[in-house]
C-alpha cells in the first residue's frame, strides 16, 4: 500500500503477479473494502488494484475538484507501479472516472463495466445541496441515510453489521474531499461523448435502485457502441456489496470474454478462459430511456471574443441553482426577457466570471451590497447562493455583523432574518 505523495493514490494489489490488471473503483463515502466479496474470485484472474479515493479509508486528505483529476491521479498511480492496460469495474463514482478513463486515455482501457453508474449524476444542485448540508452539519446526516440510498429495506434490516459498517464507512471520510467529490459529480455530463466510448462495455444495474436506476443504465448502454446491460435482482445502489455472487459473475463473464488483445505484452491485455456463469446480459441494442445530446462548446475563432452569455448562464446556473434560474426565465416575458439577457450577459457572464475575486470572496461583497441597499429578495437567494459557494453560516453571521457596522443595525437586523430563514432550510438535512 502506498499512501505518501499527493499526485497518487493509496492502493493495494490481489491476485498473482503475472496477471493481467484489473481495477476496480469505488462509489462515493465508500473504501476499497466494498469489493471485499468480489477478490475471492476476481483475484484468481487477475491482479486486481484498488484504491481509495482521496480522504477516503484513511487516505490523504488532498481532494480533487473534478473527475478528470482523479482520473490523471489514477493513471500517475498505476504509471508508478509499470500498469499501462488493464480492465475497469467502477461502481457510481468510479464508474464516473472509469467513463473519463476510456474517453480520455483510450489506449489504457482495455475493457469497462459501469455499476450503479450514469452520464450524469442526477443534477448539479442536488450535490452542491449535498455539499452544503455537510458544510454545515458535517458527515453524519450523510451517514445516517447513506443505507436507505445503498440498499434494499429487506437487505438493511437482514444485515445490521453490514449497515453499521457502511454508515461508519461515510462517518470517517474527509468532509473536504466529500464536498469536492460532490463538486466533481455536479459536473460530471458526458452525455455527448457516449458515442467516443471504444471499449466493450458490461452496464450493471441493480434491480432497486433508485440513485442511478435503470433509466440511466439505459442511457449508457444507448450512447456506447459496445455496450450491453445486466440488471441485478434484488439489489439496490451498491450491488457489490447486497448481491456479490452474481455481480461476481457477471464481471468474470464480461472481463473474460470481452477483454480486448492488440498483440503485445503490456500488463492487462490477455483474455483468460472462465466457465460460463448463469445471469443473462441483455443485447445490446436498448432503446434509450433518456435523451442524449448537448452541443459542444465551441472554441473562440482567433481575434473575436466569445460572447459571454453562454457563460454567464453557466456561472448563473452553478451558483444560484437550476431551479432558481429555470423560475427567473420562465416568467420572462417581452417586456422583462431583454433584461433577463442583461443580467446573464454582463452581471454572471462578465462580472461573476472575472478570475480576480474567488466566488466566495464575491459572495462577501454581494450580501454586503445587497444588506446596504436593503434588498431583501435577493439577499435571499444570495444567502442560498452563498451556501452553495463555500461559505458557512457561521461565515454569512461575520459578514452581516460586519455589515451591521458600516450600514446600520436596523439593516443587518432586516438581514438576520432573512438569512436565518434562509440557512435553516439549507441546512437542515432532509428526512
Amino acid at each position: 500500500m502506498s499512501e505518501t505523495k499527493t499526485e497518487t493514490l493509496q492502493y493495494r494489489f490481489d491476485g498473482p503477479e503475472d496477471a493481467p490488471v484489473l481495477v476496480l473503483g469505488s462509489s462515493l463515502g465508500t473504501t476499497w473494502h466494498m469489493w471485499d466479496r468480489q477478490i475471492p474470485e476476481l483475484s484468481r484472474h487477475w491482479r486486481v488494484f484498488r484504491f481509495d479515493m482521496p480522504g477516503h479509508g484513511g487516505a490523504p486528505a488532498h481532494p480533487c475538484g473534478s473527475v478528470g483529476e482523479l482520473a490523471e491521479r489514477l493513471l500517475a498511480t498505476l504509471d508508478e507501479l509499470g500498469v499501462q492496460r488493464f480492465g475497469y469495474a467502477g461502481c457510481a463514482f468510479g464508474g464516473a472516472i472509469g467513463v473519463e478513463l476510456a474517453l480520455r486515455h483510450p489506449q489504457r482501457v482495455a475493457s469497462l463495466a459501469l455499476i450503479s453508474a450514469s452520464p450524469r449524476f442526477g443534477t448539479a444542485d442536488e450535490f452542491r445541496q449535498r455539499g452544503v448540508i455537510v458544510r454545515s452539519n458535517g458527515l453524519d446526516p450523510i451517514a445516517r441515510s447513506a443505507p436507505e440510498r445503498w440498499f434494499t429495506p429487506g437487505f438493511a434490516a437482514a444485515q445490521p453489521a453490514i449497515t453499521d459498517w457502511a454508515v461508519q464507512m461515510v462517518r470517517t471520510t474527509d468532509p473536504g474531499c466529500y464536498i469536492a467529490a460532490c463538486e466533481a459529480l455536479a459536473a460530471f455530463d458526458v452525455r455527448a461523448e457516449l458515442g467516443r466510448v471504444g471499449v466493450p462495455t458490461l452496464v450493471l444495474v441493480g434491480s432497486e435502485d433508485q440513485v442511478t436506476g435503470q433509466g440511466e443504465a439505459r442511457t449508457l448502454v444507448a450512447g456506447i457502441p459496445d455496450a450491453r446491460l445486466a440488471v441485478v435482482p434484488g439489489a439496490s445502489h451498491l450491488a457489490p456489496v447486497e448481491q456479490p455472487v452474481a455481480v461476481t459473475d457477471l464481471l468474470v463473464r464480461h472481463f473474460s470474454s470481452a477483454w480486448q488483445a492488440t498483440g503485445d505484452t503490456m500488463a492487462g491485455q490477455s483474455a483468460i478462459t472462465a466457465p460460463p456463469v448463469k445471469p443473462v446480459l441483455a443485447p445490446p441494442t436498448v432503446a434509450p430511456m433518456a435523451e442524449i445530446a448537448a452541443p459542444r462548446e465551441q472554441p473562440e475563432a482567433a481575434g473575436v471574443r466569445a460572447d459571454p452569455y453562454d457563460a454567464g448562464m453557466k456561472v448563473r446556473r452553478e451558483v444560484l441553482g437550476d431551479a432558481h434560474v429555470d423560475r427567473a426565465l420562465a416568467s420572462a416575458d417581452d417586456f422583462s426577457g431583454d433584461f433577463q439577457e442583461l443580467v446573464t450577459r454582463y452581471a454572471w457572464g462578465e462580472i461573476w466570471n472575472r478570475p480576480g475575486l474567488d466566488r466566495r470572496s464575491r459572495s462577501c461583497v454581494t450580501l454586503t451590497a445587497l444588506v446596504a441597499g436593503g434588498h431583501l429578495d435577493e439577499l435571499a437567494f444570495h444567502t442560498r447562493a452563498a451556501l452553495r459557494n463555500g461559505l458557512t453560516p457561521a461565515e454569512i453571521k461575520e459578514v452581516l455583523l460586519q455589515a451591521a457596522v458600516y450600514c446600520g443595525v436596523p439593516a443587518a437586523n432586516a438581514a438576520f432574518k432573512v438569512a436565518q430563514t434562509v440557512i435553516r432550510e439549507e441546512t437542515t438535512p432532509q428526512e
